[in-house]
């Protein structure tokens, strides 16, 4: 289930880098690496968990989604509504779900 949590994660980040890229809002080119370095880690951390769970993957993950909630902030594209919201939205859905897959991982020992 853990697996199939962060292949899905991977997926809507990479999604989201096609999105930005046909929609051609006039975004920075720091807010599109931003989310294609994100969507790459996660797709990485998705394929490396497909061989065996680490609990530091999950770790990096909540980084990452923490990283996404306040990246509107950090890199001033809080003003584009659908961005910002988007990150934050994904960024919570990260976190949720790396502190969920930490807790079980820590509740099953």
């Amino acid at each position: 289930m853990d697996q199939l949590k962060s292949a899905l994660e991977a997926k809507v980040e990479e999604f989201k880098d096609w999105a930005l890229y046909f929609m051609g809002d006039g975004t920075s080119g720091a807010v599109t690496a931003n989310y294609s370095i994100v969507g790459f880690a996660l797709t990485i951390l998705a394929t490396v968990a497909l061989a065996a769970f680490q609990p530091w993957e999950e770790w990096v993950n909540l980084v990452l989604g923490a990283w996404l909630l306040v990246s509107p902030w950090v890199l001033g594209f809080s003003t584009a509504t659908a961005l910002m919201w988007n990150a934050v939205l994904i960024g919570a859905l990260i976190v949720v779900s790396a502190s969920w897959a930490l807790g079980k991982e820590q509740g099953g020992k």
